[in-house]
């Protein structure tokens, strides 16, 4: 008995070991292209097609100047503070309707909110290249073709699977506390905000995440909907792209770099949450 319970052990010692291997070589595999990036970013641009996997050595390292040069060739910050409200805005917009558009559909039980309920989820599966001429025709016929505009279209874009985590987790929520609620006195929009919306933050900030880090990193939308001179930060990047294929490796990678740091800061420090989040919303109910 002793010595199968100790086979056991061992297997499962050795299977532990096993995947954290398979596992570590996997996260080195995904990390080793933004250490490229950084580390190319600190070379001169004649030395990063040459020599891309060296490390900066005296010849090669140029301190800063890519950096320098980068933001002075796209006007960096101006697109940072375009990609920033649009992110911050849309994030917000999509959070706050899709989870009221939820727990509506959640509550009343109807054939239209069920309905409603497909079409969300189907919208889901369609990829954006089968409606993305159509609607930039119709961005452009109703004057959406700004900043502003862009808020309402990646609400559009991010609504399907919003509501489709948000309504998975509604169900979770004991009506008994919605109903207690009203006995109080709350209505409505009072049992959504102090009761049913704080109890729906593990998946809020799950959606904040996903759609954050979508908006942030959009080039095709953004491309085709705003004019060239509000441009946001992954189109200002591509203007490093110059006629018969030149390309300023050096700024692009700096530019890159100074992209791709408040994303990963905004994950790291919210992606305890994501799992949770998503559990929560796709499995429950």
């Amino acid at each position: 008995m002793k010595n199968s319970e100790n086979q056991k052990m061992e297997v499962s010692k050795t299977t532990g070991a096993v995947l954290t291997v398979i596992l570590t070589i996997l996260s080195l595999t995904f990390l080793y292209p933004i250490a490229l990036v950084l580390m190319n970013s600190f070379k001169s641009k004649l030395f990063i097609s040459d020599a891309p996997f060296q490390l900066p050595a005296e010849g090669t390292y140029v301190g800063l100047t890519n950096y320098i040069e980068g933001v002075r060739k796209t006007g960096f910050f101006p697109a940072f503070g375009r990609s920033l409200f649009i992110t911050v805005a849309s994030v917000a917009v999509i959070v706050l309707f899709t989870s009221m558009t939820a727990w509506f559909i959640t509550r009343v039980k109807s054939v239209f909110t069920s309905l409603l309920y497909y079409v969300f989820v189907f919208a889901m599966i369609v990829p954006f290249q089968m409606v993305m001429f159509t609607m930039s025709k119709t961005a452009n016929d109703l004057s959406l073709n700004s900043i502003y505009g862009m808020i309402l279209l990646y609400l559009g874009f991010g609504a399907g699977q919003a509501v489709f985590l948000f309504c998975g987790f509604v169900k979770a929520i004991p009506l008994e506390i919605e109903e207690a609620a009203m006995i109080d006195g709350c209505s409505p929009l009072q049992t959504y905000t102090h009761v049913v919306f704080p109890m729906l933050k593990p998946t809020a900030i799950t959606v904040a995440i996903l759609n954050a880090m979508w908006i942030w990193n959009d080039y095709l939308l953004p491309s085709l909907i705003l004019p060239q001179e509000e441009g946001t930060i992954p189109m200002v990047i591509q203007n490093l792209k110059g006629g018969y294929g030149s390309i300023d490796m050096g700024a692009m990678m700096a530019m890159l770099v100074l992209a791709i740091v408040p994303i990963i800061i905004f994950y790291l420090s919210c992606q305890k949450h994501i799992i949770k989040g998503v559990a929560a919303g796709a499995v429950k109910g």
